[in-house]
């Protein structure tokens, strides 16, 4: 019997929306293994006669309580009403419509049916479409290297030492010009810079000047110098805007600490209290994470607004820049974000807003905002099954599967997909220091749909606790690198940029019951499919994988396709050791690019 209360689905949001000028995508969700089959039905409001189509719809992804379905329409006036048909294992058969649930057909077409009234083209969530194809390396600028000793702070340290909160090792500028090199050959085409602008602290989200950059870095010179190198080579560059807040030393902020409640920019700031002061831990005002030095802005203000806008479309503007990655996006009110987004885009509208957003951000992505957010929720759930070893694959893939279903795909597909940052624990750490357990979680990083970041020096085996072990200098000596390490990002960059389909949308997971930590998956598009299988155990694993009759997959060592038979595929994988399949549809098998790793 179908399970009505499961049923879900309403207009907009990741349920019914634009995917482009021409293509719908309606979504439904019910509880898992529950319904055979779902039919929708659809046409033109006005007159059926002139269009109307039943298209069958796919289940694209399941966790462990519902089934979420997706139908592609491109209806033929680019408006459309509709109505699902759901087959249940029984037989039985229940429409739904938008006035609720019948067993039988709507007897008046249009009334109570679903409606999405128009498709404008404007109003269709388009992400600037480099994105989704890039591949981001996150550099905090004071540590990756010191190329221009003249601007180093005056209390220095010799470069490579211990980090502290406070001390300075003279990374700059012209220290990421002189290593652009580095990035080329690692496959980076996006480069991601903690702030860079005038401030007292070390990680410079204490802003005192937005329309400087910070003397121990540079000058505005400095850094067009850098954007325009890294355009020469491909490289994209995104800003990191901290506009919640600024820091203590900011002009206005203290021109209300000399004049108090008198000051003209007193309502620049959130002032609970005169005088401003920390009582009992607590500012009277108020500030990022109850930090003194740095205290919230007040967006709503039409001066502060202005002022942060100028400064938006400024960088834009006059350097270049590529974009924003937005501090703490979830504390500034929202029409903020409206008319920073309407100001970034009037003057290129290529540019990519990437919010700091660590849950549901559904609010902030209807397309009037942000392109994307900071895929914290996917972190965490990589982290979780490969580096905490708390899930299953099972559990593993329903939350991927979960999240992909609560987002449009234009959103999964530019979503920014980190595995750890200069607000967490390195990686490497994560994984305990085990190296081939730290390639897995990279290796699915870099075949999941949506954009990579590789925070500075995972890729030669950096390693680090919280703040600030997780901010030390950049390992430039080849002989203290991980080699290895390299050239598998080397390698797998390479792959996920040669081929679209692990940048599309094609996803699905095998489920292995026997080997709860062997995580199986397809990739595929039009031309190529990719199966991935990956150990995440301390154990030797040998299974015989469920697969597609007739698919010629190839392997690393084999230049000649062999058809699986009788549906599936053994395997022998060493602990942590992974095996990656490729089943060209039309490549000569010359050019099959696979790879496979049996962790030594």
């Amino acid at each position: 019997m179908i399970r009505l209360e499961a049923v879900h689905h309403r207009m907009g949001q990741n349920w019914s929306y634009a995917y482009s000028s021409t293509v719908l995508h309606i979504r439904i969700r019910t509880a898992k293994h529950n319904v055979a089959r779902i039919d929708l039905h659809c046409g033109d409001k006005f007159d059926a006669t002139k269009y109307n189509e039943t298209l069958v719809m796919t289940r694209f992804a399941s966790d462990d309580l519902f089934d979420y379905w997706q139908a592609e329409v491109s209806p033929r006036f680019r408006r459309l009403v509709y109505y699902f048909a759901l087959h249940g294992h029984d037989g039985e058969l229940v429409y739904m419509l938008e006035k609720g649930f019948f067993h039988h057909p709507p007897a008046v077409w249009y009334e109570g049916l679903f409606d999405f009234p128009f498709l404008n083209e404007t109003d269709v969530h388009t992400p600037p479409a480099w994105v989704k194809d890039a591949v981001f390396y996150q550099i905090f600028p004071e540590r990756f290297a010191n190329g221009d000793p003249s601007n180093d702070p005056e209390d220095v340290q010799p470069w490579g030492g211990k980090p502290t909160p406070t001390n300075f090792f003279g990374g700059d500028l012209q220290g990421i010009i002189d290593h652009l090199d580095h990035l080329s050959d690692l496959g980076i085409t996006a480069l991601y810079l903690n702030p860079v602008f005038t401030a007292t602290t070390n990680h410079k989200y204490d802003t005192s000047d937005y329309m400087q950059v910070d003397p121990h870095f540079g000058t505005k010179e400095k850094l067009k110098e850098l954007v325009d190198a890294c355009h020469a080579r491909g490289i994209r560059v995104l800003l990191d805007g901290v506009f919640n807040h600024c820091g203590h030393t900011f002009a206005p902020y203290q021109d209300v600490v000399a004049k108090g409640p008198e000051s003209r920019y007193a309502d620049w700031f959130y002032i609970r209290e005169w005088p401003l002061q920390v009582k009992d831990g607590i500012p009277t005002y108020d500030t990022f994470s109850f930090e003194p030095i740095m205290p919230k802005l007040n967006t709503a203000n039409p001066e502060v607004k202005a002022y942060l806008l100028g400064a938006a479309r400024y960088w834009i503007e006059e350097l270049g820049v590529d974009g924003w990655r937005l501090d703490v996006a979830n504390e500034v009110d929202h029409q903020f974000w409206r008319d920073f987004r309407r100001t970034v885009k009037e003057v290129n509208p290529e540019a990519y807003l990437l919010g700091e957003i660590m849950h549901d951000s559904m609010p902030w992505l209807h397309g009037d905002q942000f392109d994307a957010v900071m895929n914290y929720p996917f972190t965490n759930f990589v982290l979780d099954f490969f580096a905490r070893r708390l899930t299953t694959a099972a559990q593993f893939a329903q939350s991927i599967n979960s999240q992909l279903a609560n987002y449009p795909q234009q959103i999964n597909e530019v979503g920014f997909n980190l595995l750890d940052s200069h607000d967490t624990v390195r990686l490497l750490t994560l994984c305990d220091g085990n190296v081939q357990l730290m390639k897995l979680a990279v290796l699915f990083q870099l075949t999941f749909q949506g954009t990579p970041c590789v925070y500075y020096g995972d890729e030669v085996g950096l390693d680090g606790e919280y703040d600030p072990d997780n901010r030390k200098c950049m390992e430039w000596d080849p002989a203290k690198q991980n080699q290895e390490l390299y050239a598998f990002f080397r390698k797998m960059i390479a792959l996920r940029r040669t081929h679209p389909a692990l940048r599309e949308s094609g996803l699905s997971f095998i489920a292995v019951p026997e080997q709860p930590q062997l995580l199986v998956y397809e990739r595929w598009d039009a031309k190529d499919r990719f199966l991935f299988i990956l150990n995440n155990s301390d154990e030797e694993v040998s299974v015989a994988i469920p697969a597609k009759p007739n698919v010629p997959w190839c392997t690393l060592d084999s230049e000649t396709a062999a058809p699986v038979e009788q549906g599936t595929i053994p395997v022998t994988l060493a602990p942590y050791g992974y095996e990656i399949l490729y089943a060209p549809a039309d490549a000569a098998m010359a050019e099959v690019a696979a790879y496979s790793e049996a962790a030594e």
